[in-house]
């Protein structure tokens, strides 16, 4: 696998993943995403990697194509950091394709982000929030080492479990 910055270029793959209702059920308010937000979002993320460095990333799949002795790049997820809604502190944030699913490579690329996060980009402390049902990831973030905090009362009522690390974990 291979991680990289986003570009416009990756508008219709990030459409893919996240307008998958059962794969993004999980991200936001569990509605799948439009063609227009799929822009939206890649304009953000230019503008964070300008501002902060750093932002959401593409997760390209490398595949050797024996038949034509060369190697296939094609973009199977995100993953990165981010600031939603202007909280200051980094939240890690991951998103396979479904087909990918179960084959702890939502754990790899997390663990590779939070690395990043700490040691590449000097992040004092990193969250990640999760609907509590999402026992999946759960399970990758405690694998990665971050720590269950208090849960957080979101503006609709709802619970989100709140993982953190810190540099000095």
């Amino acid at each position: 696998m291979k991680i990289r910055r986003l570009t416009a270029g990756d508008i219709d793959a990030l459409y893919r993943v996240y307008s998958d209702p059962e794969g993004c059920r999980w991200v936001g308010d569990g509605s799948p995403i439009t063609m227009d937000q799929c822009e939206r979002w890649v304009a953000v993320t230019q503008n964070n990697y300008e501002q902060r460095g750093y932002g959401m990333f593409a997760v390209e799949l490398i595949e050797n194509n024996p038949s034509v002795d060369q190697s296939i790049d094609r973009v199977v997820g995100f993953c990165g950091l981010v600031h939603p809604g202007g909280q200051e502190v980094a939240e890690l944030k991951y998103a396979l394709d479904r087909s990918l699913w179960g084959q702890g490579l939502g754990a790899e690329l997390a663990g590779a982000m939070l690395s990043y996060a700490l040691d590449g980009v000097g992040c004092d402390r990193v969250i990640a929030t999760i609907a509590p049902q999402n026992t999946a990831s759960i399970r990758i973030v405690e694998r990665i080492g971050m720590n269950r905090t208090e849960p957080r009362q979101e503006d609709d009522g709802s619970m989100t479990e709140v993982y953190e690390i810190t540099s000095s974990d």
